[in-house]
């Protein structure tokens, strides 16, 4: 914390209001400032009130309000930090909880150097990101109602006999498909243009992140993450955009804690226990490296595809791609053969796998 920093600012902030506490440095009790409305002009009013903005950190918890409030104060010079609610400590009593006690909880915090700062992204990054998370939503709202579909289809007794549903087999099956009564053709006629316009939203959401991508300052680490096993273009840019700067983790173990990869721990003298992973941090990403993960349950191999997808990639970046392969196939047929349940062989590979994209992250130079 810099020495000229002289008063520490907790904002609890609202839709509609914005609690503020200040701690002066030194020892005595934070003091409850107010509350103000949404409007900037109220906050930066009180603000002023409390000294100079060159001598004041103000702090914040990430939230729905993102992180507009964040920028707007730092072009108008004051040093501003959004902070992980879920890493603050909380006293094992305490009962209570307004607006007011956790104002003045991150005014003590923020002076004690307690809290875990979050990175603001880039407006851009920060853009790309909304919009591969609107095609996150779009892909589970069509599971969500294809699930309806079939649940329909269940309980009068159709069952499909093909392999795989929604292809155009499956297609020709639902359209000879027919009800006892006309009450019963609506609701799946309805159905059937639900998971039709689901598809096309979710192809909608793809070309548009595609063309998105062509502008985008991060396109060249995109590119480079598409050489692993795994991880396509979609899964790519979901990575980027969700982990943004690579180059703040100096080691791997850092973005596996990021990403909550890493196993829990509680540990007392001579025991040692660890459990299931911590799961923190972002869960997109996680996500992403779990489903990609699975792909390593087969002999390492260059596939057509691959093979596409890695031209135009330096040699550094396809050497790390090839290496991943040998090593997480190799690790996921050593895990299988321990009889451990699939779903933690996963995850031990997933986060390994992590460990890989950052390494491939640092060959590539971002535009700034």
């Amino acid at each position: 914390m810099s020495k000229s920093i002289t008063a520490f600012v907790g904002l609890d902030v609202h839709k509609d209001s914005t609690a503020i506490g200040a701690a002066e440095a030194g020892r005595e009790s934070p003091r409850f400032i107010g509350t103000v409305g949404p409007d900037l002009g109220q906050l930066l009013k009180a603000l002023k009130s409390l000294g100079k903005r060159e001598t004041m950190l103000v702090v914040y918890e990430a939230g729905p309000c993102g992180y507009g409030l964040a920028r707007r104060l730092r072009s108008r010079g004051y040093a501003c930090e959004v902070v992980a609610a879920g890493k603050m400590a909380r006293r094992p009593g305490e009962r209570i909880k307004t607006d007011r006690r956790d104002a003045l909880t991150l005014a003590r915090l923020a002076r004690s150097g307690d809290l875990v700062k979050v990175m603001v992204p880039d407006e851009r990054d920060e853009a790309m990101r909304d919009l591969s998370r609107a095609r996150e939503d779009a892909v589970r709202a069509r599971l969500k109602v294809r699930q309806q579909l079939k649940a329909l289809l269940l309980r009068h007794g159709h069952r499909y006999g093909g392999k795989s549903s929604w292809t155009r087999a499956h297609e020709r099956y639902l359209a000879t498909m027919s009800f006892a009564h006309p009450a019963q053709d609506i609701a799946f006629a309805e159905y059937r243009q639900a998971v039709r316009e689901g598809h096309e939203r979710v192809e909608r959401l793809s070309e548009s992140l595609r063309a998105q991508t062509e502008h985008w300052r991060m396109k060249p680490l995109v590119a480079a993450l598409s050489s692993l096993r795994g991880i396509d273009f979609i899964a790519a840019v979901t990575l980027t955009a969700e982990i943004g700067d690579f180059s703040r983790f100096a080691h791997p173990g850092e973005l596996m804690g990021f990403l909550g990869l890493v196993p829990s721990e509680y540990s007392s003298g001579d025991r040692r226990r660890q459990g299931d992973i911590t799961k923190t941090g972002n869960g997109h990403a996680r996500r992403v490296l779990v489903e990609a993960a699975w792909n390593y349950r087969f002999p390492a191999r260059i596939s057509r595809i691959l093979q596409i997808r890695q031209q135009g990639q330096s040699k550094a970046v396809r050497e790390i791609a090839w290496r991943a392969q040998l090593r997480l196939a190799h690790r996921y047929r050593r895990l299988s053969s321990r009889k451990l349940h699939p779903n933690k062989v996963c995850v031990a590979i997933a986060r390994e796998l992590a460990g890989f994209v950052w390494d491939i992250a640092r060959q590539v130079e971002v535009a700034v």
